[in-house]
């Protein structure tokens, strides 16, 4: 996701002045600078649906670490009841919920911690294209001056083959900026993840090992609440 937005932002940013001198002899060069502040706001708004799925990203999983850290809390006490009862059975079965649970907190903390970064880049991201924008109106508003300034002194004269001419630069202009901003606009690329699934002959195996690890964790856990307990 960054290094896709990333890229593109630094596109836009660097490439954009380069195509815009690059189509200048085009005859075009108006054209192409309103093109690229349409596709600088795209870009803007691209990057803020991709900071408010960041921001409920977020928002979910400080919920849900709320919620299990609440449940640990509640398993931790129910463990202690249960061994001061003389109920090993029931208290073995908190153990296990409560592995589960701290298996997941880690990730949620590091999930909330990722998501905070991914916000404070993207909103960097958007002032960056922001001041991008304003330097492109105003790198248009010189180009108009320096228009009307030449109209003036040149008396508006000109020919009809002239505006022939004028046209066809204007299309290939645009058609030039158009490839230009499909390949700013491309991603950096995700790199597709592999993972090398086990063979069937031992997948049986492998889920018989890992129950056998789970259930000693347990027990371990277990052994360690009743120590506290003593």
């Amino acid at each position: 996701m960054a290094e896709n937005i990333a890229s593109r932002v630094g596109r836009l940013i660097t490439g954009t002045a380069n195509m815009l001198v690059d189509t200048v002899e085009n005859m075009a060069p108006e054209v192409v600078m309103q093109e690229a502040i349409r596709e600088v706001d795209h870009a803007i708004d691209d990057v803020r649906a991709e900071l408010g799925k960041v921001i409920s990203k977020q928002h979910m999983a400080s919920r849900r670490l709320s919620d299990e850290s609440a449940k640990h809390e509640g398993l931790s006490e129910k463990i202690q009841l249960a061994l001061t009862e003389k109920r090993e059975d029931l208290a073995q079965v908190a153990v296990a919920q409560l592995l589960d649970v701290e298996a997941q907190i880690p990730v949620l903390e590091a999930t909330i911690a990722d998501t905070k970064d991914a916000e404070k880049e993207l909103e960097g991201y958007i002032s960056a294209l922001q001041a991008r924008k304003r330097e492109m109106k105003e790198e248009l508003k010189q180009f108009h001056d320096a228009m009307a300034a030449a109209d003036t002194s040149c008396g508006g004269s000109g020919d009809d083959t002239g505006h022939a001419s004028g046209s066809s630069g204007v299309a290939t202009s645009v058609s030039r900026a158009e490839e230009a901003f499909n390949r700013a606009l491309e991603g950096a690329g995700g790199v597709a993840g592999s993972s090398l699934a086990p063979g069937k002959v031992d997948a049986a195996k492998r889920a018989e090992l890992d129950d056998l690890a789970r259930q000693n964790r347990i027990k371990e856990r277990l052994e360690s609440f009743k120590s506290k307990d003593s």
